[in-house]
């Protein structure tokens, strides 16, 4: 190969060489400067736009203390009517829902067999009433007969027993009488309070075995929740104590009392059942379940509504206006409450006054500019 043109073709390759290598410095310096006024963009500070309804103001309010409580409605007073003896019911026609009045015949057993008894017992009564007059007539002439010296004392002795037996036999069969009297009254069932008829366990037609439950009769118009509570919780309760309920598938608030509290510990759960009176419990029913809070106490507290406490964090903590931007502040909870209807927490670590993000802002970055903040510090 001729020498001139080897030392061209060396020169086109490095200058082939050199124009790749000039192209992808241009290139890079070209990302180069993208990248830079991408990061300029993303240093640009973003100012958040709040309203006054998304503040919250750290305020010091009488927190009132407060326990959870739920349980069934029953009725204060419910009845059960049984059959006091056996045999065939007759007469039932009330159903559930009906009225019923203390007193009110609601249905009958036969009779007859309890009829005929009583005929019985009081024609055994006649007997021994006979009997009583037959000794004492005895009685009587023997002592006659003793004061004229025809029988001995032995013989006014022995009538004297005669007529004692006699007399005691006539009171036994008194006591059948009665015996036979309440059994024909027990076939009569009436109704031992008023109210309405919950169940009726038994229909007509049917023999009924002693104390067999045939209706059941509940007082709608008054009305308790029987709530369990722990053993260390029901420390603080004591009857008088207000609470606010609501009924499982109603808004509607009702207002309830502890009206008293069982002084004996359920065998196995330990915990303690506590009975709060309805003060209105138009339209309610037995067994349907109510849940709310009860007042046990209270105090005056720096507190904070429980919605505005942050716990992404090791620690709870708030987000709080300062200089117009967001800070995060770390925070001691204390005891929980109501305030103004307000679930709200007792905290420790804010001045009062201090001006906290509210739970529906969601979390924001520790710096984030705020603007138009109403009242911000």
């Amino acid at each position: 190969m001729k020498p001139w043109i080897k030392w061209t073709t060396v020169a086109v390759s490095m200058a082939i060489v050199a124009g790749v290598g000039l192209r992808l410095v241009a290139s890079n310096k070209a990302k180069k400067e993208v990248l830079e006024s991408q990061q300029a963009a993303l240093k640009v500070p973003v100012s958040l736009e709040l309203g006054a309804a998304d503040l919250v103001r750290a305020n010091t309010v009488e927190l009132t203390r407060t326990l959870p409580v739920s349980g069934p409605i029953k009725a204060v007073s419910s009845a059960f009517v049984k059959a006091r003896v056996a045999g065939e019911l007759q007469g039932l026609t009330v159903r559930e829902g009906d009225m019923v009045k203390a007193g009110q015949v609601l249905a009958r057993v036969d009779s007859t067999e309890y009829q005929a008894r009583t005929r019985q017992a009081q024609q055994q009564a006649e007997s021994a009433k006979a009997q009583v007059d037959i000794a004492r007539r005895s009685f009587e002439n023997n002592r006659k007969l003793v004061d004229q010296g025809f029988i001995s004392q032995t013989a006014l002795e022995s009538s004297s027993a005669s007529l004692a037996a006699a007399e005691a036999s006539y009171r036994a069969a008194m006591a059948g009488v009665d015996v036979a009297a309440k059994s024909l009254e027990d076939t009569v069932l009436r109704a031992p309070i008023s109210g309405q008829v919950a169940q009726r366990l038994t229909q007509p037609g049917e023999r009924v075995a002693i104390d067999a439950r045939v209706l059941e009769i509940v007082d709608l118009s008054r009305l308790e929740v029987e709530a369990s509570l722990a053993a260390a919780d029901s420390l603080g309760v004591k009857p008088g104590q207000t609470a606010q309920l609501t009924v499982e598938g109603s808004a509607q608030r009702l207002q309830a009392r502890v009206a008293r509290i069982n002084p004996s510990a359920v065998a196995g759960s330990r915990s303690v059942l506590v009975y709060l009176s309805l003060e209105k419990p138009e339209g309610l029913r037995q067994g349907l379940f109510a849940q709310g809070a009860l007042a046990v106490g209270g105090s005056r507290t720096l507190a904070l509504p429980v919605s505005a406490i942050r716990t992404d964090k090791p620690q709870p903590y708030v987000q709080w206006v300062q200089d117009n931007k967001v800070a995060h502040q770390t925070v001691e909870l204390g005891e929980r409450g109501e305030a103004n209807g307000v679930a709200m927490v007792s905290v420790k670590g804010i001045p009062e006054g201090t001006q906290v993000l509210a739970g529906a802002v969601g979390a924001l970055r520790a710096g984030t500019a705020i603007k138009n903040a109403a009242g911000s510090n």
